[in-house]
């Protein structure tokens, strides 16, 4: 039994001195054939061909027993040059793995006990060496030494190990299962999330699915709030490859010279969407609630009445009014009285205006315009409605202390985005021909199938990112609407061959972009070919941002594939662990007894025994320490059903088309729009 549960390779390689004899043997045998065996030389001859690959077997044993230990403490580099990265049109690459199974468990016990890190851990001359490196750091004498301590090469029996920590006998248990792990394309419209804390990994992940979605040619949407240049010139050099760099589009607030321009508000399905990006980044909980609910009325008859204008709605029309009303209603009330037909409607204004006692006014209106308030007189005394009009008249008579009081939180949130350059990108005014910069129009991007990068900037101004990048999540979810009733060719018909594409959404540092108009994009956009991959560093990051415990169970329930490099809490990695099965888990225990026999007549004074012990218990396949100590780069997956897989994430090779540095691509955006450089 105890040969079939355990593996029985952390010990000496004794299959290598078997070996060696036997190879010895054969070889006595061979040079001395007719001294051992006089009358049938021969003999001797084949008994030694029938021990060479004896020896042979026994050597590729102790082979196998030394490489998998080495692999339980350093695992070979692998590396991808960004040319070789695997690409199908049916199929997505998450680099190299196996999957997980009781077998793996059963070894990482085994590994993790006294008697199996003994065989894994490093040396006395490991240690040395790395004490000789610390010791003698800026002595030049010794450079040529420590160059020689810390040389990578094969040679050298002490080099340093890989600079990504954790325990690689996380991967080293499986390694030799290891092979190209790939999943569906269809199970991403069930969307994923990938969690792993700072620095380990998850944009190397997120350049790696992106540079297949690129090459697939499908329409692909980065958002990184960081605005990682890195990440940039990777898609630019990607583009590149495919032949893409005309579908192209940036758009990136930390350098607004060569962004596309964007409306965050200016595209909607309902006009009260307008009000619900705007609003929706204002505080909520607690007396908060209040406020948001006002500014959300007020932006929204606002809303109303730009768009009854004939005039596109935008964050400095909605700063201005907010502000001030009283343009936007007279403006309004014109239109309405022209569109009503009265008569010689500016003449009986002017005639109210220059009749109005301000002693009968209340307090409200003594500070406003006599020609504004002649507007809802004449309108009142010809018993007009209009429910615009109503609600600027409304918004009109709010006392101006009072109205300002309500508005306090959304006023520095509408000045942060309409101040300096910034608010010239998100306020794009459509009919200046000098501007060489393009408008961003996700419709367009669909039809052309193009790649859009969004760096948000949110190192400089976190709000400001988390307000446009809502918006942008906010207005993609209702273009997924219209795709999902209509298509991409908004309800006419559809030429012969014609595919409706599908739009991979990567969302960096998602609890920075996430909010409530982000759960139906989860709950229905999979049929209109929409498929997210967020990319975050704890479960309670999506808590933070959305604000709510069961609205953020709600976003990760609808994120069905779930990749989890290493994490800093039980909490989140808990996310994974809570899914799985548990195993039959072996421990064998030694044991020794001797016992007296007090029989003197008996020629047997003691007997003794030894024994293994096994145990078997129930435990986890997987826990919460192990993804702790993930080393650098790789990853855990529930994947193919929740199918649990170990990843390997390869390194980032050679790329001869990866611009130098941000300089050249801000070169290309210039000549590209015909700008001098």
């Amino acid at each position: 039994m105890s040969k079939r549960i355990f593996d029985n390779r952390l010990r000496p390689a004794l299959e290598l001195w078997v070996a060696v004899i036997l190879l010895a043997l054969a070889s006595v045998l061979i040079l001395h054939a007719q001294r051992l065996s006089p009358l049938l030389p021969e003999l001797a001859i084949w008994a030694a061909l029938l021990l060479i690959p004896l020896a042979l077997y026994r050597f590729w044993q102790g082979w196998h027993i030394l490489q998998y230990r080495g692999n339980l403490k350093r695992l070979p580099t692998y590396g991808l040059d960004a040319a070789a990265i695997p690409m199908s049109r049916h199929k997505l690459f998450l680099g190299k793995g196996f999957q997980w199974t009781q077998t793996h468990s059963q070894r990482l016990v085994e590994a993790r006990s006294p008697d199996g890190r003994a065989w894994i851990q490093p040396g006395r001359l490991y240690q040395w060496a790395r004490a000789l490196e610390i010791r003698h750091e800026h002595n030049p004498r010794m450079q040529w030494l420590l160059n020689l301590t810390r040389s990578p090469a094969g040679w050298n029996v002490v080099k340093p190990l890989p600079p990504v920590g954790g325990d690689p006998a996380l991967h080293g248990v499986g390694v030799e299962d290891e092979r190209d792990i790939w999943i569906d394309l269809g199970d991403r419209v069930a969307h994923t999330l990938v969690l792993g804390t700072t620095r380990v990994g998850k944009t190397r992940l997120a350049e790696l699915l992106v540079t297949q979605d690129i090459r697939r040619g499908e329409i692909v949407v980065v958002f990184d709030p960081k605005g990682d240049t890195e990440l940039l010139a990777r898609m630019w050099a990607e583009c590149k490859r495919a032949g893409r760099l005309e579908q192209f589009h940036i758009f990136h607030l930390g350098f607004p010279d060569i962004s596309e321009r964007y409306n965050p508000v200016g595209s909607f399905g309902r006009i009260t969407e307008v009000a619900s990006r705007i609003a929706g980044q204002l505080p909520g909980s607690g007396n908060s609630a209040t406020f948001k609910e006002f500014a959300w009325r007020f932006t929204n008859i606002v809303s109303n009445a730009l768009v009854a204008l004939g005039r596109r709605p935008d964050y400095t029309a909605i700063a201005r009014y907010v502000t001030n009303i009283e343009p936007l209603m007279m403006e309004y009330y014109a239109f309405w009285f022209d569109r009503e037909g009265i008569e010689n409607w500016r003449e009986q204004v002017n005639t109210i205006a220059q009749n109005i006692d301000p002693k009968t006014l209340t307090m409200a209106l003594k500070s406003r315009d006599f020609k504004a308030i002649a507007y809802t007189q004449l309108a009142k005394s010809r018993d007009l409605y209009d429910p615009v009009a109503d609600g600027l008249r409304s918004a009109f008579e709010y006392d101006k202390t009072y109205f300002d009081k309500l508005t306090a939180s959304l006023l520095p949130l509408l000045e942060k985005l309409t101040s300096g350059k910034s608010g010239e990108l998100l306020a794009p005014d459509y009919a200046d021909r000098h501007d060489p910069r393009p408008i961003l129009d996700w419709m367009e991007v669909i039809r052309a199938k193009g790649v859009v990068y969004v760096g948000l900037d949110a190192l400089s101004d976190a709000e400001v990112a988390g307000a446009v990048g809502n918006s942008m999540f906010a207005d993609l979810t209702s273009i997924a609407g219209q795709l999902y009733k209509h298509g991409d060719n908004l309800g006419l018909p559809e030429l012969a061959g014609h595919k409706r594409a599908r739009i991979a959404i990567h969302a960096d540092e998602f609890n920075e972009l996430v909010g409530n108009e982000f759960i139906p994009l989860l709950n229905k956009a999979g049929g209109s070919g929409v498929q997210v991959t967020a990319y975050t560093q704890t479960a309670s990051d999506i808590e933070a941002g959305i604000g709510e415990k069961p609205k953020a169970g709600q976003i990760v329930g609808n994120l069905n594939t779930l990749i989890m490099l290493r994490v800093k809490n039980e909490e989140t990695a808990a996310v994974l662990t809570d899914q799985l099965a548990k195993v039959r888990i072996y421990t064998k225990t030694a044991q020794s007894a001797a016992t007296d026999n007090n029989d003197p007549d008996s020629s047997v004074d003691f007997t003794a025994s030894n024994s293994d012990r096994i145990t078997e218990a129930e435990a986890d396949i997987l826990t919460p320490a192990d993804l702790v100590q993930l080393p650098k780069g790789q990853a855990f997956a529930l994947l193919d059903g929740g199918k649990l897989f170990k990843l390997r994430l390869p390194l980032a090779g050679a790329d001869p088309l990866l611009p130098k540095d941000m300089q050249a691509i801000i070169r290309w955006v210039k000549e590209t729009r015909g700008e001098d450089t």
